[in-house]
C-alpha cells in the first residue's frame, strides 16, 4: 500500500506524542480554571439532527450554505456533523428545560467544516468553548470575557488585542439593515460577488467580507449602533464600562459582526499578531436561540486550539516546550533479574514514576539503545551481583555517573515529587562499560 493511501483525509491530522503533550497542558489549564468560576465540563455528540444547527446558526450564513457536513442517514433523517459548540450546547440546555436553567458549562471537542483548510483550521479542527446560560446582563458578558482574558493570561499570552461590538436585539434588525442598505447603495456595482448577494440574505455579512475592495467599503459606513435604539447603545456601553473597572482593554470595531445569526447585545474577537493574516484566536458574544419552541439566552465564547497552541508557542515556549517528568529505564542481566526488574516496574508504576524496560530480554546494548530511544534521564541496572547484595546500580545517562543504591535509597530517588539530585562520584570506581 503506497504511503500516500495512508494519510488521513485532506484537512484532517493525527496528534501524537510529543506534540500531544502541550494540548494536555493547555487542557489542564482550561479546566483548573473553569472550575474556579463554577463552570462544569459537557461532552456533547459529535453528529446532531440538522435543525439544531440550521434554526440556530441562521440558513444565510456560510457555516449553513458552504462548510457544514450535512447527510442522510440509514433512517431517512438529515445528520450533521457538529461545525461548532454553542448550538449543540444549547440544545442540551432546551432539553433539560429549567433544570439547566443559569448553567455553567464548558466543552473541549472536535469541531469540522468542508471548507478549504487554512493557516490554524482544519476540515476537523479543535475548540475550547464556554457558556455561561441566563438573561441579557452586561455583568455576565463582561464576566465572561474576562474569564477568557484569565485563560489567556496563564497561558503566558500577552500580544492579544480584544475587540468588541454590538448586535443589537432583534427589533433593531429591520433599521440596522434599512441604514446599511441605504449606505451600501452606492457602491453595489463595486462589491463581490457574495456581498451582492449578501445585501438581499444577510447584510450584516458584508461588513465581514475578507475581499479588499468591499473592506475598504465597509470601513466608510456609518457604525451600526448608528441605527440601534437608545437601549442597545446603553447595554454596550454598560459592558465597555465594566470591562474598563475590571482593567480589561478592549477597543470597540464596528466592523465586528460575527457570523451567526443566534447573536444578539455583546459580540466580541481575541486576535493575535502570531496568527499571521488569519489572526483571529477567539470570539463570542451573547445569543438567543430557539429550538422546537424553546428559547434558551445565554453568553460564551470559543477558541481554536490550534491557534491557541500557536499563539501560546510564540508568546510562551517555555510553557510550549513544557518540563518532562524524568523517565528511568531498567535495564537486566539474566532472567532472574529480568522478573525481579518486572516487579520493580510495576511498584515503581504504582508510586507515580514514568518509566520502562525492554520487554524482549535483549542484549545490554540493545536495552540501552532502548533507554536512549525512550529519552531516559537515568537507568536502573540489575544483575546476579545486584540480585545477590540487594542493590541496584543507578546510572545518569547525562553524566554517566554511576552508583549503588539500596531499595529504600532508589525509591527515594526515584519519587517523582523529588527532583533527581545530582549523583556523587562513582562508589568503589564501580561503573558499566
Amino acid at each position: 500500500m503506497a504511503t500516500e493511501e495512508l494519510q488521513p483525509i485532506q484537512g484532517m491530522a493525527d496528534i501524537a506524542p510529543p506534540e500531544i503533550k502541550i494540548w494536555q497542558r493547555i487542557e489542564s489549564c482550561v479546566r483548573e480554571l473553569f472550575h474556579c468560576y463554577g463552570f462544569g465540563e459537557i461532552r456533547t455528540p459529535i453528529l446532531e439532527k440538522s435543525f439544531v444547527f440550521l434554526r440556530s446558526l441562521g440558513e444565510t450564513t456560510d457555516v449553513v450554505q458552504k462548510e457544514m457536513y450535512l447527510f442522510d442517514d440509514r433512517g431517512g433523517r438529515q445528520i450533521v456533523v457538529r461545525p461548532e459548540g454553542t448550538a449543540s450546547v444549547m440544545r442540551f440546555v432546551a432539553l433539560k428545560g429549567q433544570e439547566a436553567q443559569d448553567a455553567r458549562l464548558y466543552y473541549i471537542g472536535p469541531m469540522f467544516r468542508c471548507e478549504r483548510p487554512q493557516a490554524g483550521r482544519k476540515r476537523q479542527f479543535h475548540q475550547v468553548g464556554a457558556e455561561a446560560i441566563g438573561p441579557a446582563l452586561a455583568a455576565a458578558d463582561a464576566e465572561m470575557i474576562a474569564m477568557q482574558v484569565h485563560l489567556l493570561r496563564n497561558l503566558g499570552l500577552r500580544n492579544f488585542n480584544i475587540h468588541v461590538n454590538t448586535r443589537g436585539l432583534p427589533e433593531d434588525r429591520a433599521v440596522v439593515t434599512a441604514g446599511l442598505r441605504a449606505a451600501l447603495e452606492p457602491h453595489i456595482p463595486n462589491l463581490c460577488d457574495d456581498c451582492r448577494r449578501r445585501i438581499d440574505t444577510n447584510i450584516l455579512r458584508v461588513l465581514d467580507c475578507k475581499n479588499e475592495t468591499c473592506k475598504k467599503i465597509a470601513a466608510t459606513l456609518p457604525p451600526v449602533t448608528t441605527f440601534m435604539a437608545e437601549t442597545s447603545r446603553k447595554y454596550l456601553d454598560d459592558v465597555l464600562r465594566l470591562l474598563k473597572l475590571l482593567e480589561i482593554d478592549a477597543v470597540v470595531n464596528p466592523a465586528l459582526i460575527r457570523g451567526l445569526d443566534y447573536y444578539i447585545h455583546t459580540v466580541w474577537e481575541i486576535t493575535h499578531p502570531a496568527l499571521g493574516s488569519q489572526d483571529a484566536l477567539a470570539g463570542g458574544g451573547r445569543y438567543r436561540i430557539t429550538l422546537a419552541e424553546k428559547t434558551v439566552e445565554g453568553v460564551g465564547f470559543a477558541m481554536g486550539f490550534e491557534r491557541l497552541i500557536t499563539a501560546v508557542q510564540n508568546d510562551n515556549p517555555a510553557f510550549a516546550a513544557g518540563e518532562a517528568q524524568p523517565m528511568i529505564w531498567l535495564v537486566s542481566f539474566g532472567q532472574p533479574a529480568f522478573e525481579d526488574n518486572l516487579k520493580l516496574l510495576q511498584t515503581l508504576r504504582f508510586r507515580g514514576v514514568r518509566c520502562g524496560m525492554d520487554l524482549a530480554g535483549r542484549s545490554m546494548k540493545a536495552q540501552m539503545r532502548a533507554a536512549d530511544r525512550s529519552g531516559a534521564t537515568a537507568v536502573v541496572i540489575r544483575g546476579d551481583n545486584e540480585m545477590a547484595s540487594g542493590t541496584f546500580q543507578f546510572k545518569d545517562m547525562k553524566t554517566g555517573v554511576q552508583i549503588a543504591l539500596t531499595l529504600p535509597e532508589l525509591l527515594e530517588n526515584l519519587n517523582p515529587q523529588v527532583r533527581i539530585a545530582p549523583l556523587p562520584s562513582p562508589v568503589d570506581g564501580a561503573k558499566f562499560q
